[in-house]
């Protein structure tokens, strides 16, 4: 998997930050938050769906280390499903925390966007 970091918000290291790095794999490109998705920090979360260039993008969000997602995370999300399947691809979600998925299945995104128990079932073909 080769890796190709996302610069890190000024608040990645304090509590309530997120940092978000991408790697590739087999073609998909899976992004990993990490820390607080909130309306402050979630513009680092838009901006690694926004450098998307394939033609037919794969990419997989990985949650397992997202703590917190407000509504803000769920627009970007959703903006995010618009735009990919737009261009003939396909997101998914692997392996939301439990309060994620709470909110995720609240709001029922999780009709829309397929979630996976984990990043290997999200992998899959």
């Amino acid at each position: 998997m080769a890796e190709e970091p996302a610069p890190d918000s000024e608040r990645a290291g304090q509590p309530g930050g997120l940092s978000v790095t991408t790697t590739a794999a087999d073609g998909i490109r899976v992004i990993h938050p990490t820390g607080e998705i909130d309306h402050h920090t979630c513009g680092q979360l838009q901006q690694a769906l926004n450098t998307l260039t394939a033609d037919r993008p794969r990419v997989v969000v990985d949650l397992s280390r997202v703590t917190f997602m407000d509504s803000s995370g769920i627009n970007i999300l959703i903006a995010a499903y618009k735009n990919v399947t737009a261009a003939d691809g396909w997101i998914r979600l692997a392996a939301p925390t439990a309060p994620v998925l709470r909110v995720l299945q609240l709001v029922r995104v999780d009709d829309l966007i397929h979630c996976y128990p984990d990043l290997s079932q999200a992998l899959a073909p």
